[in-house]
């Protein structure tokens, strides 16, 4: 299978998209999900790309992901809206809700959008860049099944609570994208897929003891980033999505990784930020400093954060994607299983 592993960007796409429409997902959400995969792997976060498709699938099929799902409004005011995702996949409704976000902050200079009773949406700084696109910066918060104990806990209590920002500066717009727990945890399941051990620090076993062996971390827990610090940014995530938007808190959030759990709704609640720069200077010229600010990072020595990150129009279809061989044998047994017949290249092309 590793002669296999090469699929093109625009292979993978069509891959993942006909997989999706084939457990009765409607085209345009499976086409905006496959592509919020793809684009991960491209930007080289394979543990948010195709490897995380089988379950994506396995829970379509139990009943844990709504394929008929749509984004309900429970909520409008102006620059808030309130969507119930009606446990959909959690990457279109994010891409949906993050562009509505970018429409009504060109209208009101800020706005927030929420999507509650939604679904796993894979990395999210994928979700940036329709505030980006318009020239917004934002940001965007999500919630998950419960990994991470409180400080001073042993207990699982929050999720790896993930945040990402994106701002407009030129000549690249920063994208910040982190987990904040020690690491997200779709990158233990990829060293577990690659059976590799993980560094100290980045895990705890179930009885709250730290390990190297990722089955043992995937069963257990993640450590905080920086201790109380990433334990109180987590909380503060939590309260943000699961408190406020809800309606489930990370604990009460099924697992995408236990297989017993596939046919529970998970839950998930997501949301974004956007804001228009030029609706805050005081002194006009937001922009303007926003591209100082880039410059004088590279002046320094540094690298603006996720500026290497190419835009979706960058990525050319033909360019191989670095999988692993397991990721794409993974696939392609979901492709016998469905009886998809085509739909991965022959070995060697």
């Amino acid at each position: 299978m590793a002669d296999r592993a090469q699929l093109s960007v625009g292979q993978a796409r069509e891959v993942a998209t006909g997989l999706f429409e084939v457990v009765g997902v409607p085209a345009r959400p499976a086409a905006e999900t496959a592509r919020a995969l793809v684009l991960a792997d491209s930007w080289g976060t394979h543990s948010h790309g195709l490897m995380r498709l089988p379950h994506y699938l396995l829970r379509l099929q139990a009943g844990g992901v709504n394929a008929a799902a749509t984004l309900e409004t429970v909520g409008d005011r102006g620059p808030v809206l309130s969507l119930d995702g009606q446990d959909g996949l959690g990457h279109w409704q994010l891409w949906d809700a993050a562009g509505l976000a970018a429409e009504r902050a060109r209208r009101y200079g800020l706005a927030a959008v929420s999507v509650g009773n939604s679904s796993h949406c894979g990395a999210l700084g994928v979700y940036t860049l329709p505030p980006l696109s318009a020239g917004l910066a934002c940001l965007v918060f999500s919630n998950g099944p419960a990994v991470m104990p409180p400080w001073g806990g042993a207990r699982p209590l929050l999720s790896t609570s993930p945040i990402a920002a994106g701002i407009p500066c030129r000549p690249r717009p920063a994208i910040v994208d982190l987990a904040t727990s020690a690491v997200a945890r779709g990158r233990i399941a990829e060293r577990a897929n690659r059976n590799e051990t993980i560094p100290e620090g980045w895990a705890l076993d179930a009885h709250g003891a730290p390990t190297t062996d990722p089955a043992a971390a995937m069963a257990g827990m993640l450590a905080p980033l920086g201790g109380a610090k990433g334990y109180s940014l987590a909380f503060m995530i939590e309260a943000l999505t699961g408190g406020m938007v809800g309606p489930a808190l990370s604990q009460d959030v099924a697992d995408m990784f236990d297989p017993d759990a596939a046919d529970r709704p998970q839950r998930i609640s997501h949301l974004v930020v956007a804001l228009d720069p030029s609706a805050f200077g005081v002194a006009g010229g937001g922009g303007d400093r926003l591209d100082d600010l880039a410059r004088r990072v590279e002046a320094a020595g540094g690298r603006v954060p996720g500026s290497r990150r190419r835009q979706p129009e960058e990525i050319d279809d033909a360019e191989p994607l670095n999988l692993a061989p397991a990721t794409v044998a993974a696939v392609a047994a979901w492709a016998e299983r469905l009886g998809v017949a085509g739909v991965l290249p022959a070995a060697g092309s």
